[in-house]
């Protein structure tokens, strides 16, 4: 890849933050390729390796042989899937900027759904499950502890501050490249109050969000550890309050270029 094609502006980034996810990653990696290699628009998939023990560098490097557009981020130890997941959204070049979990729980062909809200003037589509719950039409198959705790969760939420969103928590979020840069330039949080972090900073900034009903599937295997990582989230949305009361969230003039971030070249033979 030259320099000239590396800072090329594209019209998608599809970016996967990944810990220890050897097992799960590959289908997932195969549907974006075949999707959107069938589509006639340029694209890029950011893989972002979290610290991983497992293979996972090894089975995403295999996979990027036959993938040309796909970059990987490896970082030498865990940050959380927050951290991970800046990483590669600051690294991004895409006109559009969507965030997937590494398990494909969201297809990634329910990403029409979601580009249809930006090209009606949403500044951020996230995928919820909660809508989808409600209308006919979508399948959502979660685990049914998952789906009370997730209710308790989100309406504790609203109560801190994060009005009109249904499902905070969906790894499927799709932002316009100006936005994501903003918000993801004053982030902090690393763990899985991230999306509570991007939401409450969007909404500050009057960015127009629309929460669109995706299908959603959960996957054997998952990181997430309900109680625990719940009660986690819920301290880091007091940190996200403090930071504010602070100015942490205060604009930052973040200029509109490409610029690579440490380990984020072409994967290496």
């Amino acid at each position: 890849m030259t320099q000239e094609e590396f800072y090329r502006v594209l019209d998608l980034s599809v970016v996967i933050p990944a810990h220890n996810e050897a097992a799960r990653i590959l289908p997932h990696l195969h549907s974006i390729r075949d999707t959107l290699s069938g589509q006639e628009r340029s694209y890029e998939i950011i893989v972002v390796d979290d610290g991983s023990q497992d293979d996972t560098i090894k089975v995403v490097r295999g996979f990027a042989k036959t993938e040309p557009a796909l970059r990987l981020i490896p970082l030498p130890t865990c940050m959380g899937k927050g951290g991970a997941v800046r990483q590669g959204m600051l690294a991004a070049r895409g006109r559009l900027q969507l965030f997937t979990d590494a398990d494909g729980a969201t297809a990634i062909t329910e990403l029409d759904r979601l580009e249809q809200a930006v090209r009606n003037g949403a500044d951020v589509a996230i995928g919820s499950r909660s809508l989808a719950s409600r209308q006919h039409g979508f399948e959502v198959n979660a685990r049914w502890h998952r789906s009370i705790l997730g209710g308790c969760f989100n309406a504790m939420v609203r109560l801190g501050g994060i009005e009109g969103i249904g499902d905070t928590q969906c790894g499927f979020k799709l932002f316009e490249r100006s936005v994501a840069r903003d918000l993801f330039s004053v982030s902090t949080i690393n763990g899985y109050g991230f999306d509570l972090e991007l939401l409450f900073v969007a909404q500050q900034r009057g960015y127009r969000i629309e929460e669109v009903p995706v299908n959603w599937t959960d996957q054997p295997g998952s990181k997430v550890r309900l109680f625990r990582d719940s009660i986690a989230m819920l301290r880091e949305f007091t940190v996200i309050h403090r930071n504010a009361v602070r100015g942490c969230y205060s604009p930052l003039a973040a200029p509109d270029t490409v610029a690579p971030l440490g380990s984020t070249s072409p994967i290496p033979e």
